[in-house]
């Protein structure tokens, strides 16, 4: 099972649109996981119209609207794997043991709201955050993942560095 990780697109606000790369990964995966941070109705609805299936929540950003259609925290069983996403998890330091305790049922965990590119292990969960595809901050690249789940395991995590904005 192929997976593409989002999160923080801040459409339209950081970006008119989302990235064509990230689009074309969308069409390749067979689940989307989006771990908030939309900002527009309009980008749920794209990545609702193009993904197989489609797992995300909302992001201190969002407002009614999206907190109207999405949940705060995810959870799904994808190719063996348990999956938990959610926007927030606090600061770096200390995060690992903070995730482990809240989600103790849990494989893997996808997050956002930093904009920064995560991938950890501690305790059997694994930390995903994929960056933000519009948005680098203080990055040296706008970010997606994808990964790649088989018989309950993660078989390949690539982070995706998008070109710069023209």
């Amino acid at each position: 099972m192929r997976l593409l990780l989002t999160s923080d697109t801040h459409v339209p606000t950081r970006a008119r649109t989302l990235p064509q790369a990230l689009l074309a990964a969308v069409d390749d995966a067979d689940a989307v996981l989006h771990a908030g941070d939309w900002v527009d109705e309009a980008t749920l609805d794209v990545l609702e119209s193009r993904s197989r299936r489609l797992i995300g929540v909302y992001g201190n950003n969002d407002g009614p609207p999206l907190r109207g259609r999405l949940p705060e925290v995810a959870r799904a069983e994808l190719a063996g794997l348990r999956f938990a996403v959610v926007h927030e998890t606090g600061a770096a330091g200390g995060r690992e043991r903070r995730c482990v305790e809240r989600f103790p049922d849990v494989d893997v965990l996808v997050f956002g709201h930093s904009h920064i590119p995560w991938d950890s292990t501690v305790g059997g969960l694994r930390l995903l955050n994929p960056g933000s595809s519009t948005d680098r901050r203080r990055q040296p690249f706008c970010t997606f993942m994808t990964v790649t789940v088989e018989d309950g395991t993660i078989r390949d995590v690539t982070l995706h560095r998008l070109p710069p904005k023209g």
